[in-house]
């Protein structure tokens, strides 16, 4: 790997010195079985899965009372149990033999999610999250809750800050990040031009624009498809080489083909239906030398179950996907196929983050950055 590959990984260890992260595996699978324990407690609770017979996905989404757009997440909550060796299932696809989770099971793993998520630098707001989307499933497969409302009680952002900024993973991938970007405002010649995609509530921003402090840009263009977040940004970020533009990355993106230095992508690309012809279209974007920068999940753990797949939902049911996720409830691309997809649209990976046999890959999000 590269010479940035180390730099920008030096810089992410900087940002966590002093963390210990030797147990952020077992760390990640007390935090996963609190999850499916939940899960497997509800719909043992709740569905004709208590009986021991067989019974197709289907059936256990009408127990549940699930509206048509959520009736796919029971089955994929089911293949997830199943999984993990709480859930039988036949040939035909029908689960069975559930594992109620004894009160004691559910009490020892409440209390070990405690000390998971001081280990792995999470707020007590992630906790919190966890537990209130549990005692939420039912209104949420009704569509009575919205898990933006989870991530945003009464519209105040700490809660989703504590996911996706507020702990180690996400320290050490923004810093490592800012690295990449302050290499790339060293090569350049001329302002900077700076396009980010799904920016959200801009936890990857407020670490990358720093590292402009004192360089030349032209502009940076916040973009996402909610103007809630696009008018937070403006609040929290202010003007200056700022803008401010809604766009849908399944739709249209920027047509200034050979003109941006940089396109940003934090924790949003597989929102795409088919991400290779994404990274076709932002490699056209890039001038030569210009750089995509991509922060990913690369494993679906079970602790997202109760948030994401309700945030994937369409009108009409699971999210459409057209490339290697076709046919299947996956909500990631493993890191191979990222690898794969990136150096298919031409575009030379520098940076492949962390690294191989750092502990932190437990968490299974990586940043990768590839050059033009």
């Amino acid at each position: 790997m590269s010479p940035l590959n180390d730099r920008a990984d030096r810089a992410g260890r900087t940002a966590i010195a002093g963390s210990a992260t030797g147990g952020a595996a077992a760390a990640v699978q007390d935090l996963d079985r609190l999850i499916l324990l939940g899960i497997a407690a509800d719909l043992h609770r709740r569905t004709r899965l208590r009986d021991g017979g067989t019974h197709d996905p289907g059936a256990v989404a009408q127990d549940l009372g699930a509206v048509p757009r959520h009736r796919w997440i029971p089955g994929h909550w089911l293949a997830a149990l199943h999984e993990h060796g709480l859930a039988g299932r036949d040939a035909a696809g029908g689960y069975h033999g559930l594992r109620a989770p004894r009160r004691a099971e559910l009490t020892e793993a409440r209390a070990r999610m405690e000390s998971a998520r001081a280990a792995l630098g999470y707020p007590a707001e992630l906790a919190d999250l966890m537990l209130r989307s549990l005692r939420e499933l039912p209104a949420l497969l009704r569509d009575e809750v919205g898990v933006q409302a989870l991530l945003y009680p009464d519209g105040e952002p700490g809660t989703a800050e504590a996911v996706y900024r507020g702990n180690l993973i996400s320290r050490y991938l923004n810093a490592a990040a800012a690295e990449v970007l302050r290499d790339l405002a060293g090569r350049t010649g001329r302002p900077l031009r700076i396009l980010e995609l799904g920016a959200g509530i801009g936890a990857t921003t407020a670490d990358l624009l720093p590292a402009l402090d004192g360089r030349p840009v032209e502009f940076y263009l916040f973009t996402d498809l909610s103007p809630f977040f696009l008018d937070a940004a403006r609040r929290r970020f202010g003007a200056g080489f700022l803008r401010y533009a809604l766009l849908d990355i399944a739709r249209d993106l920027p047509r200034q083909p050979g003109e941006l230095d940089l396109v940003v992508a934090a924790t949003m690309a597989h929102n795409a239906p088919h991400v290779g012809r994404l990274l076709d279209r932002i490699a056209a974007l890039l001038a030569p030398g210009g750089r995509v920068l991509l922060i990913e999940t690369v494993r679906e753990h079970p602790q997202s179950l109760t948030s994401m797949p309700f945030a994937l939902s369409t009108a009409d049911g699971p999210p459409e996907r057209h490339d290697a996720r076709a046919g299947t409830t996956r909500t990631y691309l493993r890191r191979e196929e990222w690898l794969a997809a990136l150096e298919g649209s031409g575009l030379r990976v520098d940076v492949d983050l962390p690294r191989r046999d750092d502990p932190l890959t437990a968490l299974s999000q990586r940043l990768f950055a590839a050059t033009r």
